[in-house]
């Protein structure tokens, strides 16, 4: 397809900086402009419809075109478009919010801290977790364990957590304060004849000897998805987590939970941590918090946490931190109804329900011969590609995404996996139509390589 200069494709590619792409590359093909959406699709510039397999980023829960976020957004920006949390003020919208995510809150929690971005929780969560440790006058408790394959965003310190080399490559990260662990990925990191339960052990090994070698006193805290997302989905083996939590009690480290990805029912509960039994210090929340309808995120945190960063606040006079958008009226407005609309609608109800569908689906294409192995939980979920003979690393799932956009469905391949993670008003009809397209664009893959 030709692409003109005054096209909105051309002035996008004359225009406009992109995350996430080979820049260069997007210079010569440009990308696919998004127009409008309505329910689990979204239409592009020339009125194709396409099933949005990813909810965005994984994050539009109730779908697109919803119009009481639309309505509530309206209202708030009339009524009061924007005000700050600094400095002793506040607003309604926030205050609600906040309110009803202890209420929700899987584990007992204190307070809430609003931010934009997923990224930008984790990034502040960070600078808390060393802040306290000062408060506690452990000087030297500052270093911080993640997982290899983990995201937690692209911040200096969350990038930093994050386990992915794109993410470090020609950034100078990560920060020397953060240490990496083994990946609970038994399907990519188990040995030969090692059997999941022999993984586990051999992991969570690897995670105490970590700690011993670094010193206990020089841990302050661990960061973990439940399940990890734009790794690759990759769902932890039974026996993980408990043995994390045992580890990380047994040294008294803190333990930070990012459900940036993971909460807000895609795991069939309203929050993963519910599903895989992880009581955290602090949990992180973003995405379907508010649909993505507007920007938010929110730090959750347990009074073991927040107490000594609130004593260090008074011996100091303030907790100097803060964005101009924290706790933005509009955005928490737009989430605390969007929370209210997944209750309404049972919608942690419908995901599992439909878990069993949803899964049963992705190990039938998993049967095909270009598919390795698929694996989720929910309606969170990937479906391995084997690599090609003759090509780099990624290329298969590369080419069997851009045959699922030929066909109609937007996915997200990673590795050598396509990556799902409908809306949650997703039925059941409609899986079986999304699935359907992965058979096709599956199919045209081989028959091209024939």
């Amino acid at each position: 397809m030709t692409i003109m200069p005054n096209s909105m494709e051309g002035r996008d590619m004359a225009y406009q900086m992109h995350p996430n792409v080979n820049l260069r590359k997007y210079e010569k093909s440009g990308g696919l402009v998004i127009e409008s959406g309505d329910g689990i699709y979204v239409f592009d510039s020339h009125g194709k419809r396409y099933i949005e397999g990813m909810a965005g980023l994984w994050s539009v829960a109730l779908g697109f075109g919803e119009k009481r976020l639309a309505e509530v957004a309206k209202a708030q920006m009339e009524k009061l478009p924007y005000y700050h949390t600094f400095s002793y003020k506040t607003h309604g919208p926030s205050i609600d919010l906040a309110e009803l995510l202890i209420k929700i809150a899987p584990v007992p929690m204190s307070k809430v801290h609003f931010t934009s971005s997923g990224s930008e929780a984790n990034d502040l969560a960070v600078k808390m977790v060393w802040y306290r440790s000062n408060a506690l006058s452990k000087k030297d408790k500052k270093k911080i364990i993640s997982r290899i394959k983990g995201y937690h965003g692209v911040t200096i310190a969350s990038g930093s957590l994050t386990g992915l080399p794109r993410n470090h490559e020609s950034f100078d990260l990560p920060l020397d304060r953060m240490l990496h662990t083994s990946c609970p990925s038994y399907v990519h990191f188990g040995l030969e004849g090692e059997s999941e339960a022999e993984f586990t052990k051999r992991i969570l090994q690897d995670l105490e000897d970590l700690i011993l070698k670094e010193g206990p006193d020089t841990i302050a805290a661990f960061w973990g998805e439940p399940v990890i997302g734009a790794g690759g989905v990759l769902v932890p083996p039974d026996g993980y987590w408990a043995g994390v939590q045992e580890i990380l009690k047994k040294y008294d480290i803190l333990l930070v939970a990012d459900e940036v990805i993971c909460g807000f029912g895609r795991t069939g509960k309203m929050f993963a941590c519910e599903t895989l039994g992880i009581a955290p210090d602090v949990l992180v929340v973003s995405k379907q918090i508010s649909s993505s309808y507007m920007p938010l995120s929110a730090i959750l945190m347990n009074d073991r946490f927040y107490q000594p960063i609130a004593d260090e606040s008074d011996r100091i006079g303030v907790f100097g931190h803060g964005y101009t958008a924290s706790g933005h009226p509009v955005a928490t407005a737009v989430g605390l109804e969007n929370l209210k609309i997944i209750e309404e609608r049972d919608l942690v109800g419908n995901v599992a329900r439909l878990e069993a569908q949803f899964l049963a689906g992705l190990e039938e294409l998993a049967k095909h011969p270009l598919s390795h192995s698929s694996r989720g939980i929910g309606l969170l979920g990937a479906l391995e590609i084997k690599p090609f003979a003759d090509g780099k690393a990624g290329d298969a799932a590369a080419a069997v995404s851009a045959a699922c956009e030929e066909e109609g469905l937007i996915v997200r391949n990673i590795a050598e996996a396509i990556c799902f993670c409908p809306p949650m008003i997703i039925t059941a009809e409609q899986i079986d139509d999304m699935f359907g397209a992965v058979r096709r664009a599956l199919d045209k893959v081989q028959a091209a390589r024939a």
